[in-house]
This record gives structure tokens, C-alpha cells and sequence, in this order.
């Protein structure tokens, strides 16, 4: 998946070009040969093997060259005509290969109507089948994007209203005490409320994610005072890197609502990051509030919310990592960065 976000595409044929893919591809055709061979009756089975394994890999090969260049224009036309075009291009190329195979073992260009309907037949059928999955395949992904996509803004509308209340009680109760402390707080405030009504579309970067999670911690550290306590260990890490909008701060307001909130002493967070390999590792870890006292409950929606996101946007290279390390609750979260933005 490109590093700036998922691609939108209006046709659902894959990017044939890609060498997983074409593996597959591979496989799928020495499978179809392995089936066609074990059917059919007369001569040796490993022969028929041989010969069906080299003409049905010559078909597929073509097949997946011609979709790897064709593949992007077919696409833009929409659903219904990129898949007639790859299943007429199949049919062309089938012919194609019949014919230059009957020249190349029996020295002359011979046609039989009968055997070349057959084998244009068959190539009908699985060209169909294996385009009706692509299609459903890209459909099922097209579906979980767009849960993702609501997710992402769900999460990014949603700032718990206890913070916002607190928030313009701590501006209030600062106003006549240190104006300017209160205008800073402000300033962090409104920053947060931008980030969260942006574009859930538009990439951000880690030095702005970063920034907000230093804003958020500003304003709570106005209100909790000595209760929270915070240290930053980062090393190393790609600033520019590109990375979904407000990836962060929810992980932080997580740590400050279940473990620095309900300890009447407070208690600390520790934010870490490093930058190793082309992997950018980011864990966020809070103290735990003493044994029998208050304990909120989550969901882990913000949680789960957070690690759609890293998926949706950087794909299966990205993960999230939750649990107890050395007695304090951590949320380890880890990405690749691409080259150009190392």
C-alpha cells in the first residue's frame, strides 16, 4: 500500500506487476494444468503433464505481462469493462498461443476448429471464475476500507467530553491568574480541535503528531499538576514521516483517563520512540493505579480504532502490541517509512 494512504481506483483488477501476485498467478495455472493432466486419458501422465504445464504457464504468463500494462487503463473504465477486456484479452491470448504451439510441433500453421473451441472453452470458463474472485476479493477489501475510513473519523470526531469540559475549566480558572498561560492553553486546545475536524483523508506527520501529543499533555498537566508526570525518550526517529492524522494523542488520553486519573497520587507516562531498519517504534506506557482502588473499564475502541488505521494506511507491516511490561500498562505501536521520507 503506498505510503501516503490507501489508493482509490475504480476498477478492481490487481496490480499484476506486483511479484506476489504473480506467483500466485503461476501456481494457480500449474494447479489447472496438475487437474487437466490427471482428467484426460492416454499417454504417458507425466507427459501431459510437461506439455499442459508449458502451454497453460506460456498463457498465464502472457496474460498476467499484458494485465501488468493494461491492467491500470482497463481499471479506469470501471468494473464491468476492465473485466470484459482481461476476459477477451484471455480469449485472445489462448488463441494466440493454440496457434503458434500447433506451428511449433507440427511445423505448420494448422487450425482445428473442434480443438481450438475447446481449448478457448475452457479458457472462457476459469478466466471467468478467476475474474469473479478478483472481484469479490476486491470487494471484501473495498468493504473493510470503507469500515475503516468510518472508524478513522469516528475517532478522530470523538474527544471525550469530560476532557473538553475540564479543558475550558482549567482556561477559566487560569484567566485571572496567568493570562498567558491560559492564551497557551488555548493555543493547544484549538490545535487539538483543528487536528481532530481535518481531513481524515490527508496524511499528517510524525513531527505534527508528535506536537499534539505534547499539546495534550500541556493542558492536562494544567490540570492535574504534580498528579501527572511525564518523560519523553525519543531517538533517532524520521520526523517527516508520513502517518494517518492523530494516531497518537488517543493512546495518551487512554494512558491519563485509565492510569493517571483514578490514582489519588497521580501517577507517570512515558512516551518512547525509536527509528531502526525502516521501522519507527512508538510506545506509550502509564503507571497502574494501586491494587483496589478505582478502576475504569475500557472497551480498547480507541485501541482497536488506532490499529485499523496504522493498517489501513501502511498495511500489514504495521501493528500495535498491548499489555503489562515491568508492572506499567503499554501500548506499542510500530510502521515502516519509506525511503523518500527517511
Amino acid at each position: 500500500m503506498a505510503m501516503s494512504g490507501p489508493a482509490e481506483k475504480r476498477g478492481f483488477l490487481p496490480n499484476f506487476c506486483d511479484i506476489r501476485l504473480l506467483f500466485a498467478w503461476v501456481l494457480t495455472a500449474e494447479l489447472l494444468a496438475l487437474v487437466l493432466s490427471l482428467a484426460a486419458d492416454g499417454g504417458e501422465f507425466w507427459q501431459r503433464l510437461s506439455l499442459r504445464s508449458l502451454y497453460l504457464q506460456w498463457i498465464g504468463l502472457m496474460l498476467a505481462g499484458a494485465l501488468c500494462l493494461a491492467g491500470p487503463r482497463l481499471n479506469r473504465l470501471g468494473h464491468a469493462a476492465a473485466g470484459l477486456g482481461a476476459w477477451l484479452l484471455a480469449l485472445l491470448l489462448t488463441a494466440g498461443v493454440y496457434l503458434v504451439s500447433q506451428r511449433l510441433l507440427a511445423g505448420a500453421w494448422r487450425l482445428d476448429a473442434a480443438e481450438l473451441g475447446a481449448h478457448l472453452g475452457i479458457a472462457a470458463i476459469v478466466s471467468a471464475v478467476a475474474l469473479r474472485y478478483l472481484y469479490e476479493l476486491h470487494r471484501h477489501q473495498e468493504r473493510e476500507l470503507a469500515e475503516a475510513r468510518a472508524r478513522a473519523l469516528a475517532l478522530q470526531a470523538r474527544i471525550r467530553p469530560h476532557f473538553l469540559f475540564n479543558s475550558m475549566n482549567t482556561v477559566a480558572s487560569l484567566i485571572h491568574q496567568d493570562a498567558d498561560l491560559a492564551e497557551s492553553v488555548l493555543h493547544d486546545l484549538s490545535d487539538l480541535f483543528r487536528a481532530s475536524l481535518a481531513d481524515a483523508e490527508r496524511p499528517s506527520s510524525l513531527e505534527q503528531e508528535l506536537e499534539l501529543a505534547r499539546g495534550y499533555l500541556r493542558i492536562e498537566q494544567q490540570r492535574l499538576g504534580a498528579r501527572l508526570r511525564v518523560s519523553w525518550d525519543l531517538q533517532g526517529l524520521p520526523l517527516q514521516a508520513r502517518v494517518p492524522p492523530l494516531f497518537l494523542q488517543p493512546l495518551l488520553e487512554n494512558a491519563v483517563y485509565h492510569g493517571i486519573e483514578p490514582a489519588v497520587a497521580g501517577g507517570s507516562i512515558v512516551i518512547a520512540g525509536r527509528y531502526r531498519k525502516g521501522m519507527v517504534n512508538l510506545s506509550v506506557s502509564n503507571s497502574l493505579p494501586p491494587q483496589g482502588g478505582t478502576q475504569r473499564q475500557g472497551n480498547r475502541m480507541a485501541q482497536q480504532n488506532v490499529a485499523d488505521r496504522l493498517q489501513a494506511f501502511f498495511g500489514d507491516q504495521a501493528g500495535m502490541r498491548i499489555g503489562e511490561v515491568d508492572g506499567r500498562y503499554q501500548v506499542r505501536v510500530f510502521f515502516p517509512v519509506a525511503e523518500t521520507d527517511a
